[in-house]
């Protein structure tokens, strides 16, 4: 496992837990299955790319960085709000790492696959 796919991990799964945190504990739906169901339509995209970073594929990488702009743009909206500032912020800083993560892991990965040869 590479220190970039490492890192992407990390900022998926830290993304992962503060949507559920969120969603579960801080900003509840009134039911448990409007809860899940919303949940899961949240975290969605970063399950389509979870298989594909763990196999290393540069394709994946850059999915990653694209379904981070998704996280930003939420992030920014949630840190507008006054009680959610917090949690805004955060994900802001975690979309903000897994967008330079996931383009830095796709970029070093496409200079290996063009030479043949890691750099």
């Amino acid at each position: 496992m590479t220190a970039l796919q490492l890192v992407c991990l990390g900022l998926i799964g830290s993304l992962f837990s503060l949507t559920g945190l969120r969603q579960f504990f801080v900003e509840p739906l009134a039911s448990p299955a409007s809860n899940a169901v919303w949940f899961l339509i949240q975290v969605l995209p970063l399950l389509a790319v979870l298989p594909g970073v763990l196999r290393l594929r540069s394709r994946s990488f850059i999915l990653a960085a694209l379904v981070s702009t998704l996280y930003f743009v939420h992030g920014v909206l949630l840190a507008a709000t006054p009680d959610l500032r917090a949690m805004g912020l955060w994900e802001v800083v975690f979309a903000v790492g897994l967008l330079v993560a996931g383009s830095y892991a796709a970029r070093s990965m496409g200079a290996e696959d063009s030479s043949g040869e890691p750099q």
